[in-house]
């Protein structure tokens, strides 16, 4: 017996001792696991990690690059305007400076002896602050810019190219590379270089985030391998896990290189942790290893969720903006116009949208507010901007383009979510504004002459989204110089402070009567930004609730405003001279407008002392076959109902002394000018004169 208890006590410490190996062996096998598991798992969350910045820098860079190279081809443009005026190139410059977001200079270097006396002439723009920008000349012996090699990557290259790195000691005293693009004359010979710094320390403070753990190094390497921005350090002789990926507008690389002791630090000391746990006790071990293994994991998911999640809202986010309008001024080659939108979402993403473009000489607009916040409403956002442009491409009366966004955005609407939104379409040649509004809050209209602050009288509709075959009302009225449209959405009237006190309709429109002299001297910018900041002092950094959403629209022909006095007449050469129409004009022009303000005047007020005849100036452009332009004045009266064009034609084949008196003033006018129409608008005379110009 007592030998088969040795036996059995033999066996059992056998069985033991394998079930311990056994034990031992698993464990290994799954600490081992568990360590190579939880090093590939953190070596892909690195990787997301990398990839993300990579990406988020590389869309920072590329951003501020096409900023650069959108304002080079424009300075390039005005420069060709003004190759007979040196002097305007230097507001060239500065207007160009002004339109990019990033600290730098802008150039425009032009091939030696180009001006008679001037052997080095290169004009200079620098953004010395964010209000300050230092324009001159710095070209000269000293500073010989030929032998740059922006200069002669201007002659290389057709487009925009970019340099290697450089210390810019004249323009942007500081280390730099530049977006070079030739300036060319009418027989297509290069006669300048414009070139757009952007300085390492700018574009260095852009890639910031690149460092993603506190030992990990990064660089910007030119397509040549020369390092633009570098915070590279491999001395130690380590191993290292590197992360690129490329500018596809520039070429540039972006690289980020992780030590491997610094990515798996944690790691390994865990895995010490563990083996002396091992050694402690097995089954202890085991459910500790189990149980950190299946943490980790979770960890892991739950941080690539995390991280995925933060970097696609972030990529949305930029997506979202781009869509929108942000070039202001919006139109540099018109005088009638000047726009300033802004969008001020509550969450990362939001759901208000603005957008505008001229077609045909008349300008679609519009400004929406989508419920709901969140994806969601940006993709109605989104889907709302695009039916936008697609259906004002082809159609023009706003109640028919409310019509077809409404159809179209009814349709599959399985979220039931609905947009508010005002259209207008404003025809930039007589002023005239054609609106619709899909129950959006009604706009405000500043009247220039007058200062005048009033809300629109607008008709409100359904929103759109909600009944598809619903029939929507559109209005008009006119538009004088200077007016100025201010649309919104509820989140201006509607933001709330501290105290859950809303903004409301009647303090916006107090605030803008209260700076109403900003309306008439300065910008819709400096409208809009007037607003904003009213807002921002009332919330007092109460958590903002709703997306906030402004444009401005101020419409300011050239015009002049007479009194009804014929001894006003002879005031009109003098104006006609200035406006830079052709020369072989100036005189029919003249007559013309001579003769049908001397109808107003003598017919329109015939009885009146008092009135007063606006005389508006556009220049259009008419599509076709074959584009041309044409000269519009459009002459605007408040006095009675009279239209010329219906009076009868004189008859020219009488005699002086049996023709009837007057008709042939009007007569004239028709022979002179191309096309002569007349119309009755809110209780004006409104006499329209084209004229086509030969191209």
């Amino acid at each position: 017996m007592k030998k088969t208890q040795n036996t059995t006590k033999n066996t059992t410490r056998k069985q033991g001792f394998w079930i311990m190996i056994v034990a031992a062996v698993i464990l290994e096998a799954i600490s081992c696991t568990m360590y190579f598991t939880s090093r590939s798992a953190i070596r892909q969350e690195a990787e997301l990690r990398a990839t993300t910045e990579l990406r988020k820098a590389e869309l920072e860079i590329e951003l501020h690059t096409i900023d650069a190279e959108t304002a080079a081809k424009a300075l390039a443009l005005l420069v060709q305007k003004h190759l007979n005026s040196p002097e305007a190139i230097f507001d060239d410059t500065r207007l160009a400076v002004q339109t990019l977001r990033a600290n730098t200079s802008m150039a425009v270097a032009f091939v030696p002896n180009y001006f008679p006396g001037q052997q080095f002439y290169e004009v200079c723009s620098s953004r010395l602050s964010e209000d300050s920008i230092f324009t001159r000349n710095i070209g000269s012996a000293e500073h010989d810019y030929t032998l740059m090699e922006w200069y002669q990557d201007g002659f290389e290259h057709d487009s925009c190219w970019w340099s290697e790195p450089y210390l810019d000691d004249s323009g942007s005293k500081t280390m730099v590379v530049s977006c070079s693009y030739p300036v060319k004359n009418t027989k297509d010979e290069i006669i300048a270089v414009v070139c757009v710094d952007l300085s390492l320390d700018y574009l260095e403070s852009l890639s910031e985030n690149l460092q993603v753990y506190p030992n990990s190094s990064y660089s910007i390497r030119s397509n040549k391998g020369v390092d633009i921005v570098s915070l590279i350090d491999t001395a130690d002789g380590g191993k290292y896990i590197p992360f690129s990926e490329e500018i596809d507008a520039t070429g540039w690389h972006i690289e980020i290189i992780i030590p491997e002791n610094e990515l798996f630090r944690d790691l390994n000391r865990i895995g010490k942790i563990v083996g002396i746990l091992m050694l402690l006790g097995l089954a202890i071990l085991a459910l500790i290893v189990i149980y950190a293994a299946r943490t980790a994991q979770k960890m892991v998911v739950y941080a690539e969720k995390n991280q995925r999640m933060e970097g696609e809202l972030e990529v949305a986010q930029t997506i979202q903006k781009a869509m929108l309008p942000k070039v202001f001024p919006p139109f540099f080659d018109r005088r009638d116009l000047n726009i300033y939108g802004l969008v001020d979402p509550a969450k990362e993403i939001g759901g208000d949208l603005y957008d505008f473009y001229v077609r045909h000489n008349k300008l679609f607009f519009c400004v929406g507010d989508v419920s709901g916040k969140g994806v969601p409403a940006a993709l109605v956002m989104a889907t709302t901007r695009s039916l936008f442009r697609s259906i004002t491409a082809h159609e023009e009366e706003p109640s028919a383009i409310m019509h077809k966004m409404n159809r179209a955005l009814c349709d599959q609407n399985e979220q039931n979510m609905f947009l508010t939104l005002f259209l207008g379409v404003l025809d930039c040649s007589t002023g005239e504004l054609a609106f619709c509004n899909a129950g959006h809050n009604a706009p405000i209209m500043v009247r220039g002459e007058r200062l005048e602050v009033r809300g629109l009288e607008v008709k409100a509709n359904l929103p759109l989204g909600i009944e598809p075959e619903f029939t929507f009302t559109a209005q008009k009225l006119l538009m004088a110089k200077n007016d100025l449209l201010f649309v919104y959405t509820d989140g201006l009237t509607e933001a709330e402070n501290k105290k859950h006190e809303q903004y409301g309709e009647e303090r916006m429109i107090r605030h803008l009567e209260d700076c109403r002299t900003l309306v008439a001297d300065l910008s819709p910018r400096r409208v809009v930004e007037e607003m904003k900041a009213d807002v921002k002092r009332f919330v007092d950094g109460a958590q903002q609730s709703d997306d906030l959403t402004m444009l401005a629209i101020r419409y300011q022909q050239d015009a002049i405003i007479m009194r009804n006095d014929i001894q006003q007449i002879p005031t009109l050469a003098e104006w006609i001279d200035s406006l830079g129409i052709p020369e072989e004009l100036n005189m029919p022009v003249n007559l013309a407008l001579e003769e049908a303000v001397s109808n107003v005047m003598l017919y329109a007020y015939p009885d009146i002392k008092h009135g007063q005849v606006l005389v508006e100036f556009v220049r259009s452009q008419v599509a076709g076959a074959k584009a041309h332009e044409q000269i519009v004045f459009i002459i605007t009266d408040s006095g009675i109902p009279f239209d010329p064009t219906q009076q009868p034609p004189a008859d020219t084949s009488l005699s002086v002394e049996e023709r009837a008196i007057g008709g042939l003033g009007i007569h004239l006018v028709m022979q002179l000018m191309d096309e002569v129409r007349y119309e009755r608008v809110e209780d004006k005379n409104v006499l329209t004169l084209v004229k086509t110009l030969n191209c």
